[in-house]
């Protein structure tokens, strides 16, 4: 529980008076998460950096007042650090299994976090009243087969942000012509989070579109760093 506490300098410039709940989130994370096996125990040192800021950060890559579905969200990431960092954003938690989806519903109540909602189901069984803006993952599946389960969720012109790894570029590439056949219009990599986490995140940017929907000119090769 002490390399809890002890907070990075960086986590209070992404959470601001928000950071209390950032803390009490990583508690629960390092208590309850690990006891109920959503975190491995080596996985306590590094909980601020490579779970929470690391979720955290993608808050640059979306736009005021968003409507936000995280699927597969597993123990809350990147959905919770996300919607702390973020007051604006209404988030749905979306996981399938019941322990999980217990842990995330007991968290955001004992959180206060009452624009978070939790919904068990699988990714590719949602059918919501009205599409999402944007659909956050992190290590859920290859991007060909998330793309499948994400698409549909957005509205035309909603992006995917897909926390990836190093070979973020190449999965994109590799996945070309089945983002194209899915609608989506481009594709690319951004960098988040420079100077609050090292190395920067490193997200997959899928822009959605109507089905057949020919992507620009370009998309499969464009790269942005921030």
């Amino acid at each position: 529980m002490d390399d809890v506490i002890a907070v990075p300098d960086s986590a209070s410039a992404v959470f601001g008076d928000r950071l209390e709940l950032a803390v009490a989130y990583a508690a629960q994370l390092a208590s309850a998460g690990i006891e109920r096996g959503l975190l491995g125990p080596r996985e306590v040192p590094r909980i601020w950096d490579r779970h929470i800021l690391n979720s955290a950060v993608l808050a640059e890559l979306v736009d005021e007042g968003s409507v936000v579905a995280d699927v597969g969200s597993g123990a809350g990431l990147p959905g919770i650090p996300l919607a702390i960092a973020r007051p604006d954003l209404e988030v749905v938690l979306i996981e399938p299994l019941l322990r999980r989806s217990d842990f995330l519903t007991e968290t955001v109540a004992a959180l206060g976090l009452d624009r978070v909602s939790v919904l068990r189901s699988r990714a590719e069984d949602v059918r919501p009243p009205a599409r999402f803006d944007v659909v956050t993952a992190r290590a859920v599946a290859p991007m060909d087969r998330l793309a499948g389960w994400t698409l549909p969720l957005l509205r035309p012109g909603g992006v995917l942000l897909a926390l990836k790894g190093r070979s973020v570029s190449e999965e994109l590439r590799d996945s070309a012509a089945s983002l194209a056949r899915m609608g989506a219009t481009s594709w690319r990599v951004e960098e988040a989070g420079e100077g609050v986490v090292d190395p920067a995140a490193r997200v997959a940017v899928v822009v959605a579109g109507h089905r057949g929907t020919a992507p620009k000119q370009g998309a499969r090769q464009r790269r942005t760093s921030r």
